[in-house]
């Protein structure tokens, strides 16, 4: 059974920084493109960033220059490193990964809690 566990979430000031990560089991992980959204209530899921099987990563505008996404195919873990964090990076932070083969197959983590507050 494929599992994603996000970590790395917490409080953080305005200006700082966290480093998040999806670790992944029961796969292999690098046959996934894998994407980063975020959520707060009443809001609709946004993609934060996604990284491709070969590594290419892409951003939404709020978040460009300031995170990165990154891939350790042989620890099956995804990063999502956060700098310049702002109060409007308070979110829960979601993992996904989907591998669009022969067969479609879409996995999500139960996320982790970000606040950016002083």
């Amino acid at each position: 059974q494929v599992q994603l566990v996000e970590s790395g979430g917490g409080l953080v000031q305005p200006g700082g920084s966290l480093r998040l990560s999806c670790a992944a089991s029961g796969t292999i992980f690098s046959i996934y493109d894998v994407t980063w959204y975020r959520q707060t209530p009443g809001k609709q899921r946004e993609m934060v960033a996604g990284i491709t099987t070969g590594g290419s990563p892409n951003y939404a505008d709020s978040v460009k220059g300031r995170f990165t996404i990154s891939r350790d195919n042989a620890k099956n873990t995804v990063y999502l490193q956060m700098n310049s964090l702002k109060p409007d990076d308070t979110a829960v932070y979601y993992c996904n990964a989907v591998y669009a083969g022969k067969i479609y197959y879409n996995h999500w983590g139960q996320g982790t809690q970000v606040t950016v507050s002083s």
